[in-house]
């Protein structure tokens, strides 16, 4: 249950740093609360996650996560670049990800 939990820390971890493009550096209003909850039910979730996972495990998944979902959503919705290099970088964070979940005792 602690991976489902994390997985979903991470999926609300995509929705605030995208968010973050959405509230126009906190100026507009509705962007800014969903974000700021999102920021509150991501770490709320990751906290719970490491209740039972390893932190530095938990932690590393968790970013990566964020960081492989806001750099598909910018691809995806503010059409930043999706070169060959950066799409290898993007895999090796993935492959980070799958490691680390691999090699995890829990």
């Amino acid at each position: 249950m602690a991976w489902v939990i994390l997985v979903l820390a991470g999926l609300f971890e995509i929705a605030w740093a995208v968010g973050l493009k959405y509230t126009d550096g906190f100026t507009r209003l509705i962007p800014s609360v969903a974000t700021l909850a999102a920021m509150v039910v991501s770490i709320g979730l990751l906290a719970l996650a490491v209740k039972t996972l390893p932190l530095s495990t938990a932690y590393a998944i968790w970013t990566g996560i964020g960081a492989v979902g806001a750099v598909v959503l910018g691809i995806v919705l503010f059409h930043e670049s999706a070169s060959p290099a950066r799409l290898a970088c993007l895999a090796l964070i993935i492959a980070g990800i799958v490691g680390l979940k691999m090699v995890s005792p829990e």
